[in-house]
């Protein structure tokens, strides 16, 4: 059973393969998740955004928990299972499904649809929780879900169920400034995005839904060392090398509309980490080999730790 001492680390939050006819690649997805295992990985994770949930009908949805959940298992690594629905219904099957499978923990987000009322979150989460057998539970909280969590609904979901480990903070959120993750850390894991480390380590932050792990797990891993052993200015040095990755994205993909999935795959496809495919789910667009090929030369010139050797 995962806890608050074992959910910590840059989890790899690998994206699903598609094919050609965008069906399932399975067997390309099942060696990205065993690659970032050996890596060393302390956890996987899918069913975010950049797992692209939300583009995925029930049927496929247990295709790749399924196939996640196993490979994690043949390397003895813990998996968490994104189970976002716009209904309860919906994420209490996907829960459900996760935990018979054999998954270590659920992570859920707010329904999105429609903002839901404050009397409405904790019932949802015991619900959906309940499911899944009571198995740890993180939140996603992002700006989508169209309210943002106060330290007191924070702290009654804790209440009410105590497998509440750990919220994933991201732009906007509580989590994601010094006094919230400070405050969120005395009684929940904070997760932030890697290029905050520095930043919000000091406050309490104990790990991410990583992409820049499977970007170069090497590199990664050392980083987070460097936060566990509260070495700041190396943490900050490794921040700010992550940082530049990202500028460089937004400056040189500007315009294109590239969703999380295909910037992840963009950083992990051209470091020669990933052996995804390109393809993103419509109608979001793809990236394609000369985007790749781009990265791939910034990385060259610019952050040669990120290739792959």
């Amino acid at each position: 059973m995962l806890t608050r001492e074992t959910l910590t680390g840059p989890w790899a939050g690998p994206p699903v393969a598609w094919t050609e006819q965008d069906e399932f690649d399975e067997a390309t997805y099942r060696k990205d998740v065993a690659r970032c295992c050996e890596a060393g990985v302390p956890g996987v994770y899918t069913g975010g955004t950049t797992g692209e949930f939300y583009a995925m009908e029930f049927e496929e949805f247990k295709a790749v928990t399924r196939a996640t959940v196993e490979e994690c298992k043949v390397h003895g690594v813990p998996v968490m299972i994104g189970c976002t629905s716009t209904y309860t219904l919906g994420a209490a099957r996907r829960a459900a499904f996760a935990a018979e499978c054999g998954a270590d923990a659920i992570q859920l987000t707010l329904p999105y649809w429609i903002e839901m009322e404050g009397s409405q979150i904790v019932p949802f989460f015991k619900e959906v929780v309940a499911a899944a057998g009571g198995l740890p539970m993180s939140i996603y909280e992002l700006l989508r879900m169209k309210r943002i969590l106060t330290l007191d609904e924070h702290r009654a979901m804790k209440d009410a169920v105590p497998n509440y480990l750990m919220v994933k903070a991201t732009r906007g959120t509580l989590g994601a400034t010094q006094a919230g993750c400070e405050a969120l850390s005395a009684f929940v894991n904070v997760f932030v995005g890697e290029h905050q480390w520095a930043e919000l380590g000091p406050y309490g932050a104990s790990g991410s839904c990583s992409s820049v792990v499977y970007w170069n797990p090497r590199f990664t891993l050392d980083l987070w060392e460097h936060v566990e052993k509260q070495e700041w200015s190396r943490v900050q040095a490794g921040c700010q090398r992550i940082q530049d990755c990202f500028d460089f994205q937004d400056t040189a993909f500007e315009g294109r509309g590239f969703t999380a999935t295909a910037v992840d795959r963009l950083g992990g496809v051209a470091s020669g980490f990933l052996k995804t495919s390109l393809r993103s789910r419509g109608p979001y667009p793809s990236i394609n080999e000369d985007d790749v090929r781009i990265m791939r030369d910034w990385y060259r010139l610019q952050f040669p730790q990120m290739l792959e050797n």
